[in-house]
């Protein structure tokens, strides 16, 4: 479960007999804290790419813009590709099995 706000426009393609896939930026933050010695511990943002299919793509394509604050569900999905020179990439990704808008309608622009 993630809660936290879109880095940047989805970007939302069509693979398989015109089956759409979204993938989004999303920022989650940590808040920071003072210890009880007086350490000052700073804000801790963390980035994650969420891949949303189907309806959630649809949803995603007319809705979601940069900005705006979601609520994701979802699983971890680890995969790796060689690179150009050869060299093994891994990344990480969180399908998303169920997504809530959290911004406030008004924030949202009208169809």
């Amino acid at each position: 479960m993630l809660i936290g706000n879109v880095g940047r426009d989805p970007e939302v393609r069509y693979v398989d007999q015109g089956q759409p896939v979204a993938r989004i930026a999303l920022a989650t933050t940590e808040r920071g804290y003072t210890l009880q010695n007086g350490t000052q511990v700073p804000d801790r943002t963390e980035w994650h790419n969420v891949i949303l299919w189907r309806k959630l793509a649809e949803i995603v394509d007319k809705y979601v813009h940069k900005g705006d604050k979601l609520y994701i569900e979802g699983r971890i999905h680890y995969a790796s590709y060689d690179d150009k020179q050869g060299k093994r990439q891994y990344y990480t990704e969180i399908w998303a099995d169920n997504m809530e808008m959290l911004s406030p309608k008004a924030q949202q622009p009208e169809e």
